[in-house]
Protein backbone atom coordinates (compact mmCIF):
# COMPACT_ATOMS: atom_id res chain seq x y z
CA UNK A 1 0.00 0.00 0.00
CA UNK A 2 1.32 3.60 -0.82
CA UNK A 3 1.93 5.02 2.34
CA UNK A 4 3.21 8.77 2.35
CA UNK A 5 5.41 9.61 5.60
CA UNK A 6 2.82 11.76 7.05
CA UNK A 7 -0.17 9.47 6.79
CA UNK A 8 1.37 6.49 8.05
CA UNK A 9 0.09 5.06 11.13
CA UNK A 10 2.48 4.09 13.99
CA UNK A 11 1.23 3.36 16.86
CA UNK A 12 0.75 -0.42 17.23
CA UNK A 13 -2.32 -0.10 19.82
CA UNK A 14 -4.04 2.55 17.37
CA UNK A 15 -3.57 0.12 14.41
CA UNK A 16 -5.11 -3.11 17.03
CA UNK A 17 -7.96 -0.81 17.75
CA UNK A 18 -9.27 -0.21 14.31
CA UNK A 19 -8.95 -3.64 13.10
CA UNK A 20 -11.18 -4.71 16.40
CA UNK A 21 -13.35 -1.79 15.97
CA UNK A 22 -14.09 -2.35 12.37
CA UNK A 23 -13.10 -6.18 11.78
CA UNK A 24 -15.29 -7.13 9.21
CA UNK A 25 -12.89 -7.22 6.66
CA UNK A 26 -11.50 -8.51 3.00
CA UNK A 27 -9.53 -11.61 2.92
CA UNK A 28 -7.54 -12.19 -0.05
CA UNK A 29 -5.41 -15.22 -1.68
CA UNK A 30 -4.33 -16.41 -4.73
CA UNK A 31 -5.20 -19.01 -6.79
CA UNK A 32 -3.21 -20.06 -10.06
CA UNK A 33 -2.14 -16.63 -10.26
CA UNK A 34 -5.58 -14.60 -9.82
CA UNK A 35 -6.37 -12.72 -7.04
CA UNK A 36 -9.90 -14.20 -4.48
CA UNK A 37 -11.19 -12.22 -1.92
CA UNK A 38 -13.79 -12.91 0.65
CA UNK A 39 -15.28 -10.94 3.03
CA UNK A 40 -15.30 -11.97 6.57
CA UNK A 41 -15.64 -11.11 9.92
CA UNK A 42 -12.36 -11.21 12.22
CA UNK A 43 -11.17 -11.66 15.66
CA UNK A 44 -8.23 -9.71 16.57
CA UNK A 45 -6.06 -10.94 19.61
CA UNK A 46 -2.72 -10.21 20.43
CA UNK A 47 -0.23 -12.61 21.88
CA UNK A 48 2.70 -11.10 23.34
CA UNK A 49 4.18 -10.05 20.40
CA UNK A 50 2.52 -11.89 17.96
CA UNK A 51 -1.04 -10.50 16.07
CA UNK A 52 -3.62 -13.30 15.49
CA UNK A 53 -6.65 -13.11 13.09
CA UNK A 54 -9.22 -15.90 13.28
CA UNK A 55 -12.41 -16.07 11.36
CA UNK A 56 -13.85 -18.76 9.25
CA UNK A 57 -14.84 -19.93 5.45
CA UNK A 58 -17.96 -21.22 4.42
CA UNK A 59 -16.74 -24.89 3.48
CA UNK A 60 -18.07 -24.68 -0.32
CA UNK A 61 -15.86 -22.02 -0.54
CA UNK A 62 -12.56 -23.16 -1.98
CA UNK A 63 -10.53 -20.18 -1.26
CA UNK A 64 -10.11 -21.69 2.26
CA UNK A 65 -6.87 -23.75 0.98
CA UNK A 66 -5.40 -20.71 -0.44
CA UNK A 67 -4.87 -19.74 2.91
CA UNK A 68 -2.31 -22.09 3.93
CA UNK A 69 -0.33 -22.02 0.61
CA UNK A 70 0.94 -18.80 0.44
CA UNK A 71 0.82 -15.63 2.10
CA UNK A 72 -2.16 -13.85 2.57
CA UNK A 73 -3.91 -10.13 2.71
CA UNK A 74 -6.73 -9.29 5.10
CA UNK A 75 -7.92 -5.71 4.65
CA UNK A 76 -9.69 -3.58 7.27
CA UNK A 77 -11.05 -0.47 5.88
CA UNK A 78 -14.08 0.86 7.09
CA UNK A 79 -14.40 4.58 7.43
CA UNK A 80 -14.08 6.65 4.66
CA UNK A 81 -15.40 10.34 3.95
CA UNK A 82 -15.27 12.44 0.32
CA UNK A 83 -13.32 15.79 1.60
CA UNK A 84 -15.08 18.40 -0.47
CA UNK A 85 -12.99 21.66 -1.54
CA UNK A 86 -15.28 24.20 -0.43
CA UNK A 87 -13.37 23.72 3.01
CA UNK A 88 -10.48 25.16 2.16
CA UNK A 89 -8.66 28.20 1.98
CA UNK A 90 -7.73 28.72 -1.77
CA UNK A 91 -10.29 28.19 -4.69
CA UNK A 92 -7.50 25.99 -6.52
CA UNK A 93 -8.07 22.50 -5.06
CA UNK A 94 -9.52 19.41 -5.96
CA UNK A 95 -12.22 16.94 -4.02
CA UNK A 96 -10.27 14.06 -2.49
CA UNK A 97 -11.32 11.38 0.10
CA UNK A 98 -10.33 10.85 3.43
CA UNK A 99 -10.06 7.30 4.90
CA UNK A 100 -8.00 4.36 7.31
CA UNK A 101 -6.81 1.26 6.04
CA UNK A 102 -5.00 -1.42 7.29
CA UNK A 103 -3.29 -4.23 5.50
CA UNK A 104 -1.93 -7.14 7.46
CA UNK A 105 -0.39 -10.20 5.75
CA UNK A 106 0.49 -13.33 7.18
CA UNK A 107 0.82 -16.69 6.84
CA UNK A 108 -2.76 -19.07 7.43
CA UNK A 109 -2.94 -22.35 9.15
CA UNK A 110 -6.51 -24.55 9.16
CA UNK A 111 -8.21 -25.00 12.88
CA UNK A 112 -9.66 -28.97 12.31
CA UNK A 113 -9.99 -29.98 16.09
CA UNK A 114 -13.46 -29.99 16.92
CA UNK A 115 -13.04 -28.34 20.09
CA UNK A 116 -10.96 -25.72 19.15
CA UNK A 117 -13.46 -24.74 15.96
CA UNK A 118 -16.56 -24.77 18.97
CA UNK A 119 -13.55 -22.34 20.70
CA UNK A 120 -13.67 -19.93 17.85
CA UNK A 121 -17.50 -20.55 17.27
CA UNK A 122 -17.98 -19.21 20.67
CA UNK A 123 -15.29 -16.35 20.24
CA UNK A 124 -16.86 -14.83 17.56
CA UNK A 125 -20.40 -14.64 19.26
CA UNK A 126 -18.95 -13.35 22.42
CA UNK A 127 -17.76 -11.00 20.50
CA UNK A 128 -20.38 -10.11 18.32
CA UNK A 129 -23.50 -10.86 20.45
CA UNK A 130 -23.03 -12.12 24.11
CA UNK A 131 -26.64 -12.45 24.37
CA UNK A 132 -26.83 -15.16 21.73
CA UNK A 133 -24.98 -17.64 24.01
CA UNK A 134 -27.92 -18.91 26.16
CA UNK A 135 -29.35 -19.66 22.81
CA UNK A 136 -26.42 -21.13 21.33
CA UNK A 137 -25.78 -22.88 24.85
CA UNK A 138 -29.11 -24.65 23.94
CA UNK A 139 -28.81 -26.15 20.63
CA UNK A 140 -28.25 -29.62 20.53
CA UNK A 141 -25.06 -31.12 19.73
CA UNK A 142 -25.81 -32.78 16.72
CA UNK A 143 -26.89 -29.65 14.99
CA UNK A 144 -23.55 -27.72 16.40
CA UNK A 145 -21.50 -30.47 14.92
CA UNK A 146 -23.76 -30.77 11.58
CA UNK A 147 -23.17 -26.44 11.26
CA UNK A 148 -19.44 -26.98 12.23
CA UNK A 149 -18.82 -29.61 9.02
CA UNK A 150 -19.94 -26.94 6.62
CA UNK A 151 -17.30 -24.85 7.86
CA UNK A 152 -13.34 -24.15 7.43
CA UNK A 153 -11.56 -22.07 10.53
CA UNK A 154 -8.63 -20.31 10.30
CA UNK A 155 -6.29 -18.13 11.97
CA UNK A 156 -3.23 -15.82 10.27
CA UNK A 157 -0.36 -14.88 12.10
CA UNK A 158 0.43 -11.36 11.12
CA UNK A 159 3.93 -10.91 9.80
CA UNK A 160 3.76 -7.65 8.49
CA UNK A 161 1.22 -4.39 8.89
CA UNK A 162 1.01 -1.58 6.32
CA UNK A 163 -1.40 1.08 8.15
CA UNK A 164 -2.59 4.35 6.68
CA UNK A 165 -4.72 7.59 7.73
CA UNK A 166 -5.61 9.69 5.57
CA UNK A 167 -6.84 12.53 6.88
CA UNK A 168 -6.29 15.61 5.69
CA UNK A 169 -2.86 16.22 7.42
CA UNK A 170 -1.64 18.08 4.05
CA UNK A 171 -4.21 20.92 5.07
CA UNK A 172 -3.71 23.78 7.28
CA UNK A 173 -4.90 23.27 11.09
CA UNK A 174 -7.77 25.78 10.11
CA UNK A 175 -8.71 23.83 7.62
CA UNK A 176 -9.10 20.37 9.28
CA UNK A 177 -11.28 22.22 12.20
CA UNK A 178 -13.56 23.32 8.78
CA UNK A 179 -13.74 19.64 7.44
CA UNK A 180 -14.06 18.22 10.81
CA UNK A 181 -16.42 20.57 11.33
CA UNK A 182 -18.63 19.73 8.05
CA UNK A 183 -18.71 16.08 9.00
CA UNK A 184 -19.53 15.77 12.69
CA UNK A 185 -22.93 17.61 11.34
CA UNK A 186 -23.58 14.87 8.68
CA UNK A 187 -26.11 12.13 8.65
CA UNK A 188 -23.71 9.05 7.79
CA UNK A 189 -22.30 7.31 9.90
CA UNK A 190 -18.63 7.02 7.95
CA UNK A 191 -18.35 10.81 7.74
CA UNK A 192 -19.08 10.95 11.39
CA UNK A 193 -16.26 8.76 12.09
CA UNK A 194 -14.02 10.15 10.30
CA UNK A 195 -14.75 13.47 11.73
CA UNK A 196 -13.93 11.84 14.99
CA UNK A 197 -10.19 10.47 13.93
CA UNK A 198 -9.10 13.54 12.70
CA UNK A 199 -9.99 15.20 15.88
CA UNK A 200 -7.74 12.60 17.76
CA UNK A 201 -5.48 13.23 14.90
CA UNK A 202 -5.18 17.12 15.90
CA UNK A 203 -4.88 16.65 19.84
CA UNK A 204 -1.64 14.45 19.12
CA UNK A 205 -0.14 17.45 16.72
Amino acid sequence: MYIPEMNAMTDRGEVIAFMKQFSFATIITARENLPVATHLPFLVSVHGDKIILTSHFAKANEQWAGVVENKVLVIFSEPHAYISPRNYDKELNVPTWNYISIHAYGQGRLVIQTDKVIDILEATIGNYERAYMRQWNSLPEDFKLKMIKGIVAFEIEVTELQAKKKLSQNKTEAEQRRIINSLSGSDNDNERHIAEYMKQNLKRI
